[in-house]
């Protein structure tokens, strides 16, 4: 059936669904479980940073207590300040560019600028409705259980390797009790980003299936959108029809301004004109068959001269343009043809039909 969405998305299709944002194929989880993981490997690193800095601070409170100095306060102050958003400077850049490289990885970043127009049928509490009980609404709900599901199991996991270790090492100090639960937090993180990201795989994947079927097309789809693009094939036949028709009233509008018009007797017809100011001769009308019989006519009511050479005919027909100058390989021929004309002027018999040079009859 024409109706069954059964084609694949012409480029028209997808880039209109590209505007209102409905051919994006993304998972926000992509980029969230990205940050985390990458938030594993860089907050370490700051902490670390940023907990030397806070040592050197402190270390500069004493003096300051014993010796209380405004602008000494300031300057520490102003460190600490410093050294603050160096250590949060490099987190923050890592989240931005993780985000950045997510979104450039699942389709560029494309703005959906017809998502800003205001959509009353967004707020359509039935069409909410299917999406929470229809298929999508259904793999969210599996995707959230599948994540609570993983994640309870990796915290559980994680946890209770840490708890084991500080239980069976009570005399450890405090630096390596922080560094072990430290370490365990780090790893938390990092195994969730892993489990994460193999569940934003399947997400993409689900997403990816759901907007290649909404872009399906319909056979009748894909022919009104050709009809759309590149026109009706019988409006642009009428359309040529009328351009063609116009451009054929011009020529014989023309006819009646020639010097002459060369004929093949009756197949062939071409109208020359000629402007010493203004070059070679030029071919005003051209035609074959009924095109060439109103030519005539035309020329016959203006009592244009017309000459029969039937060579010279046929190839100025095939070898010259309608509007431009004769090629300099006719310029011979054509030079008869018009001092016959002229000849012909000069005796006062120019109108109607001359045969071949020497006859001189009129038809």
């Amino acid at each position: 059936m024409s109706g069954e969405k059964t084609e694949k998305p012409t480029a028209q299709r997808r880039k209109e669904a590209r505007k209102e944002g409905r051919s994006v194929i993304r998972t926000p989880d992509l980029g969230a479980w990205a940050g985390m993981f990458a938030a594993s490997i860089v907050v370490p690193a700051a902490l670390g940073s940023a907990l030397t800095h806070a040592a050197a601070v402190f270390g500069q409170l004493p003096a300051v207590i014993a010796r209380p100095d405004p602008a000494t306060a300031l300057h520490i102050l102003k460190d600490a300040g410093l050294a603050a958003a160096l250590a949060v400077a490099p987190v923050c850049g890592t989240l931005l560019a993780v985000g950045l490289a997510a979104a450039a990885a699942q389709g560029g970043i494309r703005p959906a600028t017809k998502l800003l127009m205001p959509k009353f049928s967004r707020l359509n509490p039935v069409s909410g409705i299917k999406r929470s009980f229809g298929p999508q609404g259904w793999w969210e709900a599996a995707k959230a259980l599948a994540k609570t599901a993983a994640l309870g199991g990796v915290l559980y996991s994680v946890i209770r390797g840490v708890v084991q270790s500080l239980m069976l090492s009570g005399s450890l100090s405090l630096s390596v009790t922080v560094a072990t639960v430290t370490g365990g937090l780090v790893t938390l993180i990092r195994t969730a980003a892993g489990v994460g990201l193999a569940l934003a795989a399947a997400d993409y994947v689900m997403v990816k299936r759901r907007v290649g079927k909404q872009l399906r097309m319909s056979k009748q789809e894909v022919k009104d959108e050709y009809k759309k693009m590149e026109g009706d094939p019988h409006v642009k036949g009428q359309i040529r029809a009328r351009q063609y028709a116009a451009a054929r009233n011009r020529m014989m509008a023309d006819v009646p301004k020639s010097d002459v018009v060369v004929v093949n007797p009756t197949h062939v017809a071409v109208a020359l004109r000629y402007d010493p100011r203004k070059g070679a001769p030029r071919v005003l009308a051209k035609g074959s068959g009924t095109i060439a019989t109103k030519i005539r006519e035309k020329a016959s009511e203006h009592r244009v001269p017309m000459v029969q050479d039937v060579p010279l005919a046929r190839a100025l027909y095939a070898g010259c343009e309608l509007g431009a100058e004769i090629p300099p390989e006719f310029y011979g021929a054509v030079a008869r043809v018009l001092a016959f004309v002229m000849g012909l002027k000069a005796r006062g018999s120019a109108a109607g039909l001359h045969r071949p040079f020497g006859t001189g009859t009129a038809a």
